[in-house]
């Protein structure tokens, strides 16, 4: 089955500008949808090019049978939290500032953005809902180039004759921003504090089965299966899960006018060796997710089963193993909307994408579905 839409212009494949489409701001879903299958689905066969319009309690209908089911078991860190500079507290109202956790470049070392100025060497306070047992401090360690802050976390352990910061592995931190921080919601769902309904949040913005934490972002096309739709799609085909740490770099904007040459973002994945095996056995594979088909390609081209993915999938790019695609709809000139370019073709990619608008599909983390086979 060609991958790749033999009539597209070709050279057009690789300009920016050919990703993107205009999407309307009531488009973008702001709530999950409750239950988890009521989301809308769009099914699409590329060998009849027939399209299917759906909903995700039918999902298994449209499955071929010996298809195995890869799932990204990551689990979302409360990554935002907000802190104060030490020296301010004296101030009456001392500036909040917002520390957005990346990841951990080594046991006792994160990179992170902060919200607010900082410099080498400054020190912020740590606020929590819930009151720490010490007091945590944040030192900034490096400013990066890119806006990016390396820094440690402290906790402040007084005794009588002095004080003493201890340093904070990166396991104690994972559980530092799991019980302070807040889920990193993406930019796009906009709500006042008032409307936050972060009980919801912390439930559906979170896949049933998030084992592993890790992520900064949710793998969005997890999002649509229940407990019950899960058990009942185990018990007619084979399943595995692999872990791939969604970093922010998913969000950045591609900014090279010619595709190929943007430097995509690295995330950390790993597969189990179990996993792997299946994955190179299936006689088909639907990948649920952009992060899943990554995960399984990168390990089909490199035979490795941990460390840094860095795959970028756009047209052109053979897919190795990935034969169907579950997604849900991607930002304009995003490297996510190019991956299902690669799936589809690009024309074909913004046609389907034309025809969810039409049919009032959601778009983005808390949206519709779409399934490629």
């Amino acid at each position: 089955m060609p991958h790749h839409n033999a009539h597209s212009k070709d050279s057009e494949d690789f300009l920016l500008s050919s990703y993107d489409y205009a999407l309307p701001q009531s488009a973008i879903a702001q709530s999950p949808s409750i239950p988890r299958e009521s989301a809308k689905l769009l099914v699409y066969e590329r060998k009849s090019d027939k399209i299917t319009h759906s909903d995700f309690y039918h999902f298994s209908d449209f499955i071929p049978k010996d298809t195995l089911l890869v799932f990204n078991n990551t689990k979302v860190i409360n990554a935002r939290i907000y802190a104060h500079k030490l020296n301010s507290q004296a101030k009456p109202n001392p500036k909040r500032m917002e520390i957005f956790f990346h990841k951990a470049l080594d046991s006792f070392r994160f990179l992170v953005q902060i919200k607010g100025r900082v410099k080498s060497g400054d020190r912020l306070i740590l606020e929590s809902h819930k009151a720490f047992t010490r007091p945590i401090i944040a030192q900034v360690l490096e400013c990066c180039e890119d806006g990016m802050r390396i820094v440690e976390f402290m906790e402040s352990t007084k005794t009588h004759s002095s004080q003493e910061n201890r340093i904070l592995n990166d396991k104690e931190v994972f559980e530092l921003f799991n019980n302070h921080g807040y889920i990193p919601l993406p930019p796009y769902i906009k709500r006042d504090e008032a409307n936050q309904n972060l009980q919801e949040d912390s439930v559906f913005y979170q896949s049933v089965f998030a084992k592993e934490l890790g992520s900064v972002a949710a793998p969005t096309a997890s999002l649509h299966f229940s407990k019950q739709s899960l058990e009942s799609l185990q018990k007619s085909f084979q399943t595995c899960f692999v872990t791939l740490h969604i970093g922010a770099g998913t969000f950045i904007n591609v900014e090279s006018e010619d595709i190929r040459n943007h430097a995509i973002h690295k995330e950390y994945f790993s597969i189990s060796s179990s996993s792997a095996k299946a994955i190179t056995h299936a006689k088909k594979v639907l990948c649920v997710g952009t992060t899943s088909a990554r995960c399984v390609e990168y390990m089909m081209r490199y035979k490795v089963l941990c460390g840094e993915c860095d795959i970028f999938l756009y047209p052109g790019v053979e897919f190795k193993r990935v034969d169907y695609l579950l997604t849900n709809f991607h930002l304009p000139k995003s490297t996510l909307i190019m991956l299902v370019s690669a799936m589809v073709g690009r024309e074909k990619c913004l046609e389907l994408y034309n025809i969810a608008l039409e049919k009032g599909y959601k778009f983005y983390s808390y949206g519709d579905g779409i399934l490629i086979l």
